[in-house]
C-alpha cells in the first residue's frame, strides 16, 4: 500500500495502510460498527471494525456493508485468543480487508496467514515485551495503549510506555491512550510514533451509533469520573464511574457469579459461540494470569454490560468503557469534522514550536 503524502502528516503508518492521515479509530465493541468505521475511513483515518461482539456471519456482512459505504482502506479488530479466530481471519482474507488488528498479541501462525494473504497486521499491546514478540513474528506495526486508555488497559502511562516501545522495535508504532486532539498527535509524532489511535474521541461523534443520552453522560463526566475496576471481569478495565460500577464494586461473590452465568448465556447467543468455544476462550484467558475460574466466568459480563449501555442506552444496568480523555471532551463533531480539527490543531501546534518557520 502507499500513502498519498499529506505534508508533515505522511508517516510510515499512512504509507503502510494507504490512509490519508496517521489517525486510527480503534475497534470498540458495540461502537465500531459499519457506520462509524466508514465515516472514519471517508474522513481519512483508519477505521477499524470491532468483531469480537459479532458472530462470524455478522462480521462478513458488516465488512461488506463498510465496503459499500467507502472505497478507503479500513481494518477489522479481533481477539487473538478467541476459539474461532481462525474463522474470522478467513473472512478477512476472503473479503479483501486490507488491515487486521488484534486486541491481544496474535500467534505466529495467525500473523503468517494474514501476511501471506497481503493483509497488514497491527496487534495492540500494553507492554514492551509483547511488542518485541509480535515484531519478531512479523507484525507490520503495533499499537501501544497506555493506562489512560479505555477498556482493558495497562498500568503504565502512555508517555512512559510509548518511548520504550519505539526504542525497542523497528516497526511503526501507533500511540493510544490519552489522545483526543492535534496537540496529542504532534506529541506522539515527537516521541517517534507513526500515528495515534483514538477510541473515546470517535465514540463521541455524531457518526457514532451510541444513544444520545449515553453520549450526554460521557460529555458530563470530568477527568476524575473515569475509574479503573477489576470487578467486571477480573482484569483492570477503565470506564466511567456510575451507579452500576459502584454496585459491582460492592457486590458479593455469589451475586457476581449468578450474574456472570446469565450474561454468558446471553453472549453465547449474541456472538454465535458454542459453550465449548466459551470454555476454550476462558482457558485462553486464564492461561498465564492469576485468575480464578469465577473471574474467568466474569468475562461474560464485559460484552453484555457494555451492550446494555452502548446499544440499549441502559446506563442503570450497564457500564461505559472510557478513556480518561472523556473528561476533556465537550462536543459531538462528525468524523470528518473531528479529523479536520485534529489536523488543524496539529498544524497550529507545529507552528508554535520554538524555531518553527
Amino acid at each position: 500500500m502507499s500513502g498519498e503524502g499529506y505534508g508533515p502528516f505522511a508517516t510510515p503508518l499512512t504509507e503502510l495502510t494507504g490512509v490519508r492521515y496517521p489517525i486510527v479509530q480503534t475497534g470498540m465493541g458495540w461502537v465500531a460498527g459499519p457506520r462509524l468505521v466508514s465515516a472514519s475511513a471517508n474522513a481519512g483515518a483508519l477505521g477499524v471494525l470491532a468483531s469480537a461482539t459479532m458472530s462470524v456471519e455478522r462480521l462478513r456482512s458488516a465488512v461488506r456493508e463498510v465496503k459499500s459505504r467507502t472505497d478507503a482502506p479500513f481494518g477489522v479488530n479481533l481477539r487473538a485468543d478467541a476459539a474461532d479466530a481462525g474463522e474470522r481471519v478467513r473472512v478477512i482474507v476472503e473479503e479483501g480487508v486490507p488491515v487486521a488488528s488484534f486486541a491481544l498479541a496474535p500467534s505466529n501462525d495467525l500473523i503468517a496467514r494474514l501476511k501471506d494473504a497481503g493483509v497488514v497486521v497491527i496487534p495492540s499491546v500494553g507492554a514492551r515485551r509483547h511488542a518485541e514478540k509480535v515484531a519478531a513474528w512479523g507484525a507490520d506495526a503495533v499499537m501501544v495503549q497506555g493506562g489512560e486508555g479505555g477498556g482493558h488497559t495497562s498500568d503504565v502511562a502512555t508517555t512512559v510506555l510509548l518511548p520504550q516501545v519505539v526504542d525497542a522495535v523497528g516497526i511503526p508504532v501507533i500511540a493510544a491512550g490519552g489522545f483526543h486532539d492535534g496537540r496529542g498527535l504532534v506529541a506522539a509524532l515527537a516521541y517517534g510514533a507513526a500515528g495515534i489511535g483514538m477510541g473515546t474521541r470517535f465514540l463521541l461523534t455524531s457518526d457514532s451509533t451510541v444513544p444520545d443520552a449515553v453520549k450526554a453522560r460521557y460529555l458530563a463526566a470530568g477527568v476524575k469520573d473515569v475509574t479503573v475496576t477489576t470487578r467486571v471481569d477480573g482484569l483492570p478495565h477503565r470506564m466511567l464511574r456510575t451507579e452500576m460500577v459502584d454496585s459491582l464494586e460492592h457486590s458479593g461473590r455469589a451475586a457476581a457469579l449468578l450474574r456472570s452465568v446469565r450474561h454468558a448465556a446471553a453472549f453465547r447467543e449474541e456472538s454465535g459461540a458454542s459453550w465449548l468455544q466459551l470454555v476454550r476462550d476462558g482457558l485462553a484467558m486464564k492461561h498465564g494470569k492469576e485468575l480464578t475460574w469465577s473471574q474467568v466466568l466474569l468475562a461474560a459480563n464485559t460484552p453484555m454490560l457494555l451492550k446494555a449501555s452502548l446499544v440499549e442506552g441502559r446506563t442503570d444496568i450497564g457500564v461505559m468503557a472510557s478513556g480518561q480523555v472523556a473528561g476533556l471532551i465537550d462536543d459531538l463533531p462528525s468524523c470528518a469534522e473531528l479529523v479536520d480539527r485534529v489536523l488543524e490543531e496539529a498544524r497550529t501546534a507545529l507552528k508554535s514550536l520554538p524555531g518553527a518557520d
